[in-house]
């Protein structure tokens, strides 16, 4: 099955559409495996920002004139787009932001304004990114509030069954990671919704792996929130989304102030604006909304289903070709996981592999990767992490599993 899957899908037409796939890297042709940090562009995201730029930049919802005119009508069919991708109810839902971070960070502030009291309590998991983990931190040293960890076993499965005893009447949020970006665990999002839901308890769903990867529907899920970045999802950098049941936004105060987010402004009182506009504070990066946009539709016209099929078979490969490496410790050994695969060769710390492997003109990311909890689970200082996407291959895993071997030649 997973060979089938592998032959249907014309890898060499995606690579076409992503230049910087082309280029050599010390002498050696790109193997891109540091996706879970940020993806490649295709040549139309870029081409439309490039376009703005040249052709159509103006500032959104500021004049009458004809390019701001265009640019607010490209930037509202940007929403749109993020909207329809994820199946949200309606736009006014799509907060756009700078990234997950501040996604999330706004959630922390505007949500614990509304909602956490002293004594409150906050549940994550162990294996969340630093940006779902401090804020909430941040949140509770402000309201006096708890935070709460669901744990994990040593093959990267959370430990569901320990849920219902971190609940009590005092649990307001429980915000999780959808897919590890170290272990490549995907959690059971519904279970922890369905769980949540008969505590009335909100939920969070950090989408931030997983919205690149496969299809995901906010209202088959019926999660109260959920985030995800531009950058890792084949689109520009400084944009990212909120996405928020209306019934929330509507309750929540806005994190920042200034431009676009008031109705009216007086020395005594000021009144804020509708949604979306209410969390959109001053000049947002609208030219990013527009690349994000073009990545939306690459993504919807390839097929998120068929992304993940072949992703799954890519998976499915590598984990074969590492089971034959003696020496390797693969962290992350769950069923159906994400193309994330972290490992530490025995006895070679995870820099030098590294720093071989790009020698060979293979890009892995080193170190914890903002996620120390799971070093600390494992009791290691950190890994190395080849994260694929859907425009690698076989041959790429088969040179990265030589330059394993070559790594172990050098220093074992």
């Amino acid at each position: 099955m997973a060979a089938n899957h592998l032959n249907m899908f014309d890898v060499k037409k995606i690579r076409d559409d992503f230049p910087i796939l082309n280029q050599q890297v010390n002498k050696k042709p790109l193997v891109y495996f540091d996706n879970g940090a940020t993806t490649q562009k295709p040549s139309s995201v870029a081409n439309e920002v490039l376009a703005y730029y040249l052709n159509k930049n103006s500032n959104i919802h500021r004049g009458v004139h004809y390019l701001s005119a265009q640019a607010t009508l490209d930037y509202e069919n940007a929403r749109e787009t993020v909207r329809s991708f994820i199946n949200a109810k309606n736009s006014d839902e799509i907060i756009f932001t700078s990234g997950a971070t501040s996604s999330l960070n706004l959630l922390a502030f505007s949500f614990g304004e509304k909602f956490i009291s002293p004594g409150d309590e906050i549940i994550v998991t162990e294996m969340e990114h630093h940006a779902n983990i401090v804020p909430w931190q941040m949140l509770c040293g402000r309201k006096n509030a708890k935070l709460k960890v669901i744990p994990f076993d040593n093959n990267g499965l959370l430990l569901l069954e320990r849920l219902p005893e971190l609940i009590s009447e005092k649990t307001r949020l429980i915000s999780v990671i959808h897919t590890s970006n170290v272990l490549g665990t995907v959690n059971p999002i519904k279970e922890i919704i369905n769980t949540a839901r008969r505590h009335n308890i909100a939920v969070c769903v950090d989408a931030a792996q997983s919205v690149q990867h496969l299809p995901i529907d906010v209202q088959e899920l019926d999660c109260d929130f959920l985030v995800f970045s531009g950058h890792k999802v084949y689109g520009p950098t400084g944009i990212g989304v909120i996405y928020g049941k209306e019934k929330w936004l509507e309750q929540l105060p806005p994190w920042q102030g200034g431009g676009d987010m008031v109705d009216e402004v007086s020395f005594d009182k000021t009144t804020y604006n509708q949604l979306p506009f209410k969390f959109e504070a001053g000049t947002t990066n609208y030219i990013g909304a527009a690349g994000l946009a073009k990545a939306l539709e690459y993504l919807s016209n390839t097929g998120l289903d068929k992304i993940h099929r072949y992703e799954q078979s890519l998976t499915e490969y590598a984990m074969k070709k590492f089971k034959e490496i003696d020496g390797l410790n693969v962290f992350g050994n769950v069923s159906g996981k994400a193309c994330i695969f972290s490992f530490i060769i025995d006895g070679v710390h995870p820099l030098d592999t590294g720093m071989v492997l790009d020698k060979m003109g293979i890009a892995v990311r080193t170190g914890t990767h903002c996620a120390q909890p799971v070093m600390q689970h494992f009791g290691v200082d950190g890994m190395v992490r080849a994260s694929l996407a859907f425009y690698n291959t076989t041959e790429e895993i088969d040179y990265l599993c030589q330059g394993i071997d070559q790594v172990k030649k050098m220093f074992l």
